[in-house]
């Protein structure tokens, strides 16, 4: 297999006998090896280009080069594919009006990573499911349009236009080209991200890590503590690359007991009681998952090397590295909810894909969403199966949490039984969905619903209309009329209390959460106002 991967391959092929002997295809070696390098460079970045030793020209040049180089060696020519997508999406930051750029930008980025991933698909090597070149555009594409929306927020909108979460990550002043390429292409997250806010990047170069989140004077005891503190990220990453390796392991010993594929087999199909069939799709999807675990995994492991990532600290002292981290593994895995499995599942997308869209779309911003989300995966046909039919389960999903759930709270074992069933509903539905993301081509993933009757899709359309949910600007205009009416009780002590108030309401469930986190990302605001009753 490797022998024959050698000529998709257009990076190094100076691992070419390493990917010989364990047999893995050469584009994935040089992967895991460059990330490997990336981690050992990474502790050298913080231990001797440490802010205090060095300026952040040095720091920029050096994760800049070093990323590129790593780009290089694993995709060859493909790399400067990276380098055109981010020059143009600056070109146009400079010349168009920043009343616009956000736009311009994410059709341009967007659209030039569709171009490459219609051409990888359908001219070079449909369904090569191994490290390609359009990986990294992914991530560079969330972060061009991340920046352009967030430099609109700051240089074209009135303060008081924005949410808390906009002032967070709003950018007062154009970066330079060299800010720029070195948030875009350092060697931290050029091969697997995760995607951040150009704040927190620029913080963590300059050594001012909390800066642009000094919202309030009572956060300045936190805020003096990460100053006086440099904790070391050493455990935490030991802890993550331990995950990292034993997420492989079992990707790699379980993976091919359980193939997708045997779902849409026509002998097990016509032959396994539909029980059965049910759980080997539980078990195959489950299998699958490893894989991701492992590169996000090892991904935010690199970045926590290097310094990058330190998101305070908890409320007994110890510090906390998850402030660009892209999965919780047990969240997932125990998901009651397809809310709660989005939430915590390559959080730095779901994020991505709010601030740009779901919090900014006045018309349907479920739908408009999962749009974006299927368009920037790629061009497989499974992919818009997979985000259509998510379209649907969220909704239902959605009906039954806000209609159903309430009349299972009033004992611990009620509730218990309702967060079992809805467990194994969640695992269920998010297995049947993902399944053509996995298959990619249209015939097997309609032959997979068929094979069900398309039994999750008319079930999640019945439950949407049976138990109807407000429109999302009707709740959030009933949580402000609620807010305004116990404003008067929570803060009626003296009229300069009342005064203050005033100014501050807006932040004040935010505020009280982030005097515990310290560094609570700017993304937290707006899950609180999705949760919020």
């Amino acid at each position: 297999m490797a022998t024959e991967t050698i000529s998709a391959c257009t990076g190094s092929s100076l691992l070419q006998p390493i990917s010989e002997i364990i047999d893995l295809p050469l584009d994935q070696v040089n992967f895991v090896v460059c990330q490997l390098c990336a981690l050992l460079t990474a502790f050298w970045f913080r231990l001797y280009l440490h802010p205090r030793k060095t300026s952040p020209f040095v720091r920029h040049v050096v994760a800049t080069l070093l990323g590129l180089y790593f780009a290089l060696f694993c995709f060859g020519w493909y790399a400067l594919h990276f380098l055109v997508q981010s020059g143009i999406t600056y070109g146009i930051m400079i010349l168009a009006g920043v009343e616009r750029i956000h736009k311009y930008c994410l059709v341009v980025a967007l659209g030039y990573l569709s171009f490459c991933q219609i051409t990888r698909v359908y001219v070079f090597d449909y369904g090569m499911y191994s490290a390609d070149f359009t990986g990294p555009m992914m991530v560079i594409t969330q972060k061009i349009t991340s920046l352009a929306f967030e430099i609109h927020d700051g240089m074209a909108r009135k303060e008081e236009q924005l949410t808390p979460s906009q002032k967070v990550l709003a950018i007062r002043r154009m970066p330079s080209l060299l800010e720029y390429f070195s948030y875009s292409c350092n060697f931290m997250g050029i091969l697997a991200g995760p995607t951040c806010s150009y704040n927190d990047y620029i913080a963590f170069i300059e050594g001012t890590p909390y800066r642009h989140r000094e919202l309030a004077g009572s956060r300045k005891t936190n805020h003096e503590k990460s100053r006086q503190a440099d904790p070391s990220p050493n455990m935490v990453v030991a802890r993550k690359l331990a995950t990292s390796c034993i997420s492989l392991l079992v990707f790699l010993s379980v993976c091919k007991v359980f193939p997708v594929e045997r779902n849409i087999d026509d002998h097990f199909i016509a032959n396994t009681p539909f029980y059965a069939q049910v759980v080997y799709l539980y078990l195959s999807m489950l299998t699958t998952r490893p894989k991701y675990y492992f590169v996000w995994t090892l991904a935010d492991a690199i970045n926590n090397a290097a310094g990058f990532g330190f998101n305070g600290y908890r409320s007994d002292g110890s510090a906390r590295w998850d402030l660009i981290s892209n999965l919780r593994i047990p969240n997932i895995e125990l998901a009651t909810s397809f809310k709660m499995f989005l939430d915590n599942w390559n959080i730095q997308t779901a994020h991505w894909l709010k601030r740009v869209c779901y919090e900014r779309c006045p018309y349907n911003p479920t739908a408009a969403t999962f749009l974006l989300s299927a368009m920037w995966h790629g061009a497989y046909p499974g992919y818009y199966l997979t985000f259509l039919t998510g379209i649907v389960v969220t909704l239902a999903a959605r009906a039954v949490r806000h209609n159903i759930r309430p009349h299972f709270l009033s004992t611990p074992s009620d509730k218990l039984v309702y967060d079992i069933i809805t467990w194994a509903g969640t695992q269920i539905a998010i297995c049947y969905t993902v399944v053509p993301f996995i298959l990619l081509s249209v015939g097997p993933s309609l032959k997979f619903y068929r094979s069900w009757y398309f039994s999750v899709h008319i079930a999640c359309v019945l439950i949407a209309l049976a138990l109807p949910v407000k429109p999302r600007h009707l709740r959030m205009k009933e949580q402000q009329t609620s807010g305004r009416q116990t404003q008067p009780r929570q803060h009626g002590m003296s009229s300069r209390q009342d005064h203050h108030h005033q100014h501050n309401h807006h932040h004040h469930d935010n505020h009280h959460q982030q005097q515990q986190y310290p560094s609570l990302a700017a993304d937290s605001n707006c899950i609180q106002k999705d949760k919020t009753s």
